[in-house]
């Protein structure tokens, strides 16, 4: 069985399906740690309900990101996970989880990249009138949603709402992903 590690930093919907597919027997692996760096999030309430252990910590607590990231390291080798799964995970991945995990982090961005990179990519959608959004899964690199990329699924949107756009691609979003990674594992 393969061991996920998945990190996120809100409420979890794309954890919980994730976990719920480990759960169901749909992906041959089980969410060995969730990882979040937002204390009192309510994934980590989530990550408990489900019986799925958390690493949870504040970025201001360390001296520098290299500092939580040798901390993550040692967590997740010592879960010996296979595969890091971004899920609204909100920081940066720096050099030292790079260099640990190369070729194992995929993240979710809710826009088709490479159009509309970065924490706002549906209000910025929104904001240039587009009328095809999409989802996009990529592997991780140095640049900002900027790795290779696995999967995209578009879906139509002609009104304004960004929250709309969110709610519509959710549920493509917990597709998507459970599916890519199913593939991905497939692969090793």
């Amino acid at each position: 069985m393969h061991r996920l590690a998945v990190f996120a930093s809100g409420t979890g919907s794309n954890f919980v399906a994730i976990a719920k597919a480990c759960a169901e027997g749909i992906l041959d692996a089980q969410v060995a740690v969730m990882v979040c760096d937002k204390p009192g999030a309510p994934v980590i309430d989530r990550a408990r309900e489900l019986g799925i252990e958390t690493f949870v910590f504040s970025p201001r607590e360390y001296a520098s990101k290299a500092a939580y990231e040798a901390e993550i390291v040692q967590v997740l080798d010592s879960k010996k996970v296979e595969l890091v799964c971004l899920a609204g995970y909100m920081r940066i991945v720096g050099d030292t989880l790079l260099k640990a995990y190369e070729g194992k982090i995929v993240n979710i961005h809710p826009s088709l990249l490479p159009s509309f990179k970065g924490a706002h990519a549906v209000e910025d959608a929104v904001a240039y009138g587009v009328k095809v959004y999409g989802i996009t899964i990529h592997w991780v690199n140095a640049e900002l949603d900027g790795g290779r990329i696995i999967a995209q699924r578009a879906f139509p949107y002609e009104g304004s709402d960004p929250a709309e756009v969110h709610r519509l691609g959710q549920k493509i979003e917990h597709e998507l992903y459970v599916e890519t990674i199913k593939k991905l594992l497939c692969e090793r």
